[in-house]
């Protein structure tokens, strides 16, 4: 079989993909004829592919998260590569394959990860703190081992999210050390606070998002964070106008750091400006990680990245 990551223009292929994203469209051309619009996938990457003439078979056959047998021919769209799906159906028992083989998952077991922002979480030493943060962590429960951390745009596989958290833990220890006047405990709390609400913001099966819930489209996870910390002191009996609770809530809502990001405020405490580096780092360069990694050897190039304000990345041959 094919990998994704092995396509390439003009090649002919056959092979067990999974459905990830799929809307039904319409052309431009008169009369206007349905189509498929689909975002094919295995654990090496993902690619669009259109199935033209859909018939009404195959629109009441396929959906996201099915695993089906395609044939096809890579072609260049706007210098991205896209699929023309000739034939396409269902995968069969007889064919012995699984949906958890088509799923990037990330590189670490979800089992280390927790453990490991477990390990972190009990390591701040400012109970109030460290109980705000348990309260939300235990609130989210097991949806943190396999959640991804977005969509599409960073870390979206399976338990990308803890991957995230865990990379930005890392990044959080070394800079804590290098810049004494940072509260390590504010910086442990804001990254392990930050996307905390996301695997209640997306609606995910196995790592992959097909929508957004009811509150991820009415309130988004920056506000649902921040209600989650209202939430955990009220529990605990904490002061809503304490230091601690403000502070918390103002780490996570300006994480993003613009409005146009969707921060409602900007960052203005030392360890909230730390927080929103910290996090674009990461996820910028996971982003890098991801687009190299899903781009053949034999291309210099990767394609475009959206969150690099859409520039490609060169691969340099030393």
């Amino acid at each position: 079989m094919t990998l994704i990551k092995q396509l390439q223009a003009p090649d002919e292929f056959v092979g067990f993909y999974l459905i990830k994203e799929l809307e039904i469209k319409q052309t431009n051309t008169t009369p206007a004829k349905d189509f498929l619009d689909i975002v094919l996938c295995d654990a090496s990457g993902q690619i669009p592919a259109k199935l033209w003439d859909a018939s009404i078979t195959d629109k009441e056959t396929f959906f996201p998260m099915t695993l089906v047998k395609v044939q096809g021919l890579v072609q260049l769209y706007r210098e991205r590569l896209q699929v023309k799906i000739a034939k396409i159906r269902k995968a069969t028992p007889e064919d012995d394959v699984k949906l958890t083989d088509f799923i990037r998952s990330a590189p670490i077991s979800p089992y280390d990860l927790i453990q490991t922002i477990h390990r972190v979480l009990d390591s701040i030493e400012n109970p109030t703190i460290r109980n705000i943060v348990s309260f939300c962590v235990v609130k989210v429960g097991d949806k943190l081992e396999h959640s991804p951390a977005a969509k599409s745009h960073h870390h979206a596989y399976y338990a990308g999210l803890a991957y995230h958290i865990v990379r930005m833990l890392e990044i959080g220890e070394f800079i804590c050390g290098q810049r004494p006047f940072l509260n390590p405990d504010l910086i442990k709390a804001g990254i392990i606070l930050h996307d905390i609400a996301k695997p209640d913001e997306m609606v995910a099966q196995l790592g992959i998002v097909s929508d957004y819930s009811v509150q991820g489209k009415l309130l988004g996870h920056i506000s649902m964070v921040s209600s989650w910390i209202t939430e955990a002191a009220i529990y605990h009996g904490i002061d809503l106008q304490s230091d601690v609770v403000i502070g918390l809530q103002h780490i996570v809502l300006s994480h993003h750091n613009l409005p146009e990001w969707g921060s409602p405020v900007l960052p203005q405490l030392p360890e909230a400006v730390a927080l929103h580096y910290i996090d674009s780092m990461d996820a910028k360069l996971q982003m890098v990680e991801d687009a190299l990694l899903t781009t053949p050897e034999s291309e210099p190039w990767t394609p475009m990245i959206r969150g690099l304000e859409n520039k490609a990345v060169y691969r340099l041959k030393l």
